[in-house]
């Protein structure tokens, strides 16, 4: 069985001939980037850099973020957050498997009408949860509960921008874990619509190219 990611026949522009190369790197020069794994502050830093490169190298075509992830990291999730919702091209945001946690949070930076998820993706609402940071010199613990509090603050803030909810609905159910099937996760706003057309194919929001 192969191990490591799969190489696929791709042409570098300048190039005559094909050459061999991974699958994500090719799928990149489609605009097309995966958000498949626990948030760290590695795969933030990759994430951020694609979407960054992708907004610089073309402003016009939409980039398509698919996320399946169990969240992770708070402020590495945070800084995909803003680097989804701020890129100047559209970012589509679409769920397949699971957006948890940090990812729901990401799945709603989409730009508004294009966040998708396929008929068996699952969300999950829960409340943000930051580890103790490892500081080289003592952080008085009224000022890091006061940062966790306002990091908090910020998040229920974006999710009632960003699913239009009351403020006091997102406060009641950040403090449990609400899992949401793709409908739910319609009605409550986090996504704007699913992906059901198969007469289009498996991705009918995606360009053809």
């Amino acid at each position: 069985m192969p191990v490591g990611v799969p190489k696929v026949a791709a042409r570098i522009p300048g190039n005559e001939d094909a050459s061999w190369v991974d699958l994500y790197n090719h799928l990149y020069r489609k605009r097309i980037v995966f958000l498949g794994d626990e948030i760290t502050k590695e795969l933030g830093n990759t994430v951020v850099g694609i979407i960054t490169y992708l907004s610089i190298e073309d402003e016009i075509p939409d980039i398509f973020l698919f996320i399946n992830s169990p969240g992770g990291g708070i402020l590495p999730g945070i800084g995909i957050y803003d680097s989804v919702s701020n890129s100047p091209p559209d970012v589509n945001t679409i769920c397949m498997g699971i957006a948890a946690s940090m990812a729901c949070l990401i799945l709603t930076g989409g730009a508004i009408t294009k966040r998708i998820a396929f008929p068996n993706g699952r969300v999950l609402l829960h409340q943000p949860i930051i580890a103790t940071p490892k500081l080289k010199v003592a952080m008085p613990k009224y000022l890091y509960m006061n940062e966790m509090l306002e990091i908090r603050n910020r998040i229920i803030f974006t999710y009632v921008q960003r699913t239009k909810q009351p403020k006091a609905i997102i406060c009641l159910d950040i403090q449990r874990d609400v899992f949401m099937s793709a409908e739910d996760a319609l009605a409550y706003g986090i996504i704007d619509s699913i992906s059901l057309d198969e007469s289009e194919g498996l991705l009918p929001f995606l360009p053809v190219s």
